[in-house]
């Protein structure tokens, strides 16, 4: 089996999304943190980027596909509370 260019980004995107789980286990991030955030959400660009650039049919994908999706709107609702709150009380973004 040879491994093609979408598997490297979806390789890319799963250690991503894990590491970001692990930091926020081991007590190094919040959930609510920038770094957390888009960690998730570049790593569930990169997956959706591995299920597109496959050539499975979208019936056999379609599950994982909207499941990046909803990572992706949450990764970015989080994202966009995360600076509206810290607007609102003057605190800088943390990391």
């Amino acid at each position: 089996m040879s491994l093609a260019w979408f598997d490297y980004l979806g390789f890319a995107g799963i250690g991503q999304i894990l590491l970001a789980y692990a930091l926020l286990q081991a007590g190094r991030w919040s959930s609510r943190s920038v770094g957390y955030l888009l960690a998730n959400l570049t790593g569930s660009l990169l997956l959706l980027a591995s299920i597109i650039g496959s050539p499975a049919p979208v019936e056999e994908v379609l599950a994982p596909t909207l499941m990046q999706f909803a990572w992706i709107a949450i990764s970015l609702f989080g994202l966009w509370r995360g600076f509206a709150d810290r607007a609102a009380s003057g605190k800088p973004p943390a990391a």
